[in-house]
């Protein structure tokens, strides 16, 4: 429920046109929805702009179907990361539009139109191996109402690859670097760009790489300024951050 549904309840109440039980009954669940092994945080959207996204990792196929059936009610567009195609088979009974990513391992169900942003946010990856972090922080920034350029396969081993889209790249209001192995895009792209940019550290990589603590470490310790960095694969995180920055 959103600030003008509250309103337009607060109103119905006023004019006698909806009685005061009912106006009650659907404020009970403002605050959150207690599922009783979830509690669906209701009052998101209204503290922070977006509502609650579904991290599907952990959950049984039984609970993410039940979260999804609650959120469903609600007008807001649902996003459910690191899901299985199991979840998403068993949602689809319930919402038959809901769409899955095989690549990013999202689930999503869009409720309302989504109007784009006219900028765009720049989401490059180093290999093509880093594609399924990369396409789920795509997927997170257009369904929080971004428009996404997508970059892919323009790593360091390979330097004249990045230099033929940097038009693109610089065109962008903010851009998300993608990388595993030593990490490196990062630093390259930071230092010819003027807009901020969020590394991305993938655990692509061979035994040295430490499951991406290597290129965590490499982004962390980046000369190149405007670079923040969020978690070992964490292509959600950035997408979120990088939809701030783009709407700002």
């Amino acid at each position: 429920m959103n600030s003008e549904e509250i309103k337009m309840l607060l109103e119905g109440v006023k004019a006698g046109t909806l009685e005061i039980d009912l106006a009650a009954k659907k404020l009970e669940e403002l605050p959150y929805k207690d599922l009783g092994f979830a509690k669906i945080d209701n009052h998101r959207e209204l503290r922070v702009g977006y509502p609650e996204i579904i991290y599907c990792a952990g959950k049984t196929v039984e609970q993410v179907k039940t979260i999804v059936a609650y959120m469903n009610t609600k007008d807001s567009n649902i996003l459910g990361t690191r899901a299985t195609k199991g979840m998403y088979l068993a949602i689809k009974e319930e919402c038959p539009n809901a769409e899955y990513n095989e690549v990013a391992r999202t689930i999503t169900v869009k409720k309302k139109e989504i109007k784009l942003t006219e900028s765009y946010i720049a989401v490059v990856t180093a290999g093509t191996s880093d594609l399924p972090v990369a396409e789920e922080a795509a997927i997170t920034a257009e369904i929080l109402g971004n428009k996404v350029e997508r970059i892919t396969d323009v790593g360091v081993a390979g330097i004249h690859r990045l230099f033929s889209k940097l038009e693109v790249i610089r065109g962008a209001k903010v851009v998300i670097a993608v990388a595993g192995m030593e990490g490196a895009l990062s630093s390259v792209v930071g230092g010819l760009i003027d807009k901020p940019l969020i590394a991305v550290p993938t655990s692509v990589g061979y035994g040295a790489n430490f499951g991406g603590l290597s290129a965590l470490l490499t982004m962390l310790n980046s000369c190149a300024s405007g670079t923040s960095v969020v978690n070992i694969d964490n292509g959600f995180g950035a997408g979120y951050l990088a939809s701030m920055i783009n709407k700002l």
